[in-house]
């Protein structure tokens, strides 16, 4: 998995979990890097969305598209992930100046629902940071909207008033709504996300996958890819 965070990572993974009903799988994490810099290919990444538009980069220096990398040699699958707030931000805002088209960003549509609006756009643009003008076999494109917190609020506050309302993926900033439940479960604080209580609540999330698929309809994308790409 390449993703933007490492906590994105633990709500992947569950998701996963849940999709392989009870099938073991291991998830490595090639972005952010592994600390011990066991990573394939480690080098000095930023972090968030940067890094992972580095790591995109550095594959299409390895072998030209992402396709043709060498990573597949060693994994099934590869997910590929991007949290859909990102199409409201451009390259200066994250220092990048060498991006293969810089105007492709900020690519956001104001008309939401459907949130497609933005992240059909938006994987078009992750794709072309790869070097690919479609999804190559093996690859499963993650965009959670407005980002992954989402998935978080439906799997575990299902009567939260943003779940409720029809219209979650629409809402800006839902980490702001986990960060407003009682202390004791709090998953984020002080604008912080708490590797330590989203790992703990790991579980709960993969038990609760596929009220989580019914609300949000970029889970829904997610899985049905992801699904397509199990390796028989």
């Amino acid at each position: 998995m390449v993703a933007e965070g490492k906590t994105d990572r633990i709500v992947v993974e569950a998701a996963i979990s849940a999709l392989l009903a009870g099938r073991s799988f291991a998830l490595k994490l090639l972005q952010p890097e592994d600390p011990a810099g066991s990573a394939p290919f480690a080098s000095a990444r930023p972090v968030g969305w940067a890094g992972v538009y580095r790591w995109c980069r550095e594959a299409v220096d390895r072998a030209g598209r992402l396709r043709d990398d060498i990573i597949f040699a060693g994994y099934d699958i590869l997910v590929l992930h991007l949290d859909a707030d990102v199409a409201e931000l451009d390259y200066t805002s994250a220092h990048i100046h060498d991006a293969p088209d810089p105007s492709d960003l900020p690519c956001a549509s104001p008309a939401c629902p459907p949130p497609s609006t933005t992240t059909d756009p938006l994987r078009i643009v992750l794709l072309r940071w790869t070097g690919e003008t479609a999804t190559p076999p093996a690859v499963v494109l993650c965009t959670p909207s407005k980002s992954i917190e989402a998935w978080v609020l439906a799997a575990l506050y299902p009567q939260d008033a943003a779940v409720t309302s029809g219209s979650l993926e629409c809402i800006a900033l839902p980490a702001n709504r986990l960060q407003a439940k009682p202390v004791a479960e709090r998953l984020v604080r002080s604008r912080k996300k708490v590797p330590g209580r989203y790992e703990a609540r790991q579980q709960d999330m993969a038990n609760a996958w596929s009220q989580v698929r019914q609300v949000c309809t970029e889970a829904e994308r997610f899985s049905l890819a992801f699904l397509n790409e199990i390796p028989t």
